[in-house]
C-alpha cells in the first residue's frame, strides 16, 4: 500500500476511506469483496460485469455502469487478490470515464464490536486529476463513490449474515 500512497503529486488525488466497523465477521465480508467477477453484488452503480479469463492476477473485467454517473463502461484489471490477508487491489485500464490511472486497495481487518467479532474495511485509492477539475473535486467524487460502495457492502454482508442465522435446518 505504501507504493500506492507515495505516488501522489499535484496532479493526483489519493485518500484512505474507511466504512467504519461492520458487525459482520471478516470471512462473510470477504466472500463479497473477493468476487472480482461480481462487483454488482454490493456496488450499487454497477449493472453488469463480464470477466475476461479466470479469476487470477492480471484478469480484466468489463463493467457496465448504471445511468446517473458520468460513464457507461469501465475496464478494470485485478492487481492483487490475497485471501490470507484479505486484500484486493484493482486498476482501471480503460472505459468512457475520466478516472485515469485509478488504482485502489481494499483491505479487511478483524475488530471486536460490543464484545462480538466484526470487520473494519479500509479502501485507499490514487487517481489522476482530470483536466478541468480540481484535486478537491476529484477526491470528493471518488470518496463519495467509495463510501456509497462500502455502505452497500456493509448492508449486503449484514443481510447475508442474518440469512445464515435464520436458515432452516433442512436447508443447511
Amino acid at each position: 500500500m505504501s507504493q500506492l500512497l507515495t505516488r501522489g503529486s499535484f496532479h493526483e488525488c489519493w485518500s484512505l476511506v474507511s466504512a467504519g466497523s461492520f458487525s459482520t465477521r471478516k470471512w462473510k465480508v470477504w466472500s463479497l469483496v473477493r468476487r472480482f467477477d461480481q462487483p454488482q453484488r454490493y456496488k450499487p452503480f454497477v449493472s453488469r460485469c463480464v470477466l475476461k479469463g479466470n479469476l487470477e492476477i492480471g484478469t480484466l473485467r468489463e463493467v457496465d455502469v448504471k445511468s446517473g454517473l458520468p460513464a457507461t463502461t469501465s475496464t478494470e484489471r485485478l492487481e492483487l487478490l490475497d485471501d490470507d490477508n484479505h486484500i484486493l487491489s484493482m486498476r482501471i485500464v480503460g472505459g468512457d470515464h475520466r478516472l485515469k490511472n485509478y488504482s485502489s486497495i481494499i483491505s479487511l481487518h478483524p475488530e471486536i464490536i460490543d464484545g462480538r467479532p466484526g470487520t473494519l474495511v479500509i479502501e485507499s485509492f490514487v487517481v489522476d486529476v482530470p483536466e478541468g477539475n480540481t484535486k478537491d473535486e476529484t477526491c470528493y467524487f471518488v470518496e463519495a463513490l467509495i463510501k456509497c460502495n462500502l455502505k452497500s457492502l456493509a448492508d449486503v454482508s449484514e443481510r447475508l449474515a442474518v440469512q445464515d442465522r435464520t436458515e432452516p435446518l433442512d436447508r443447511i
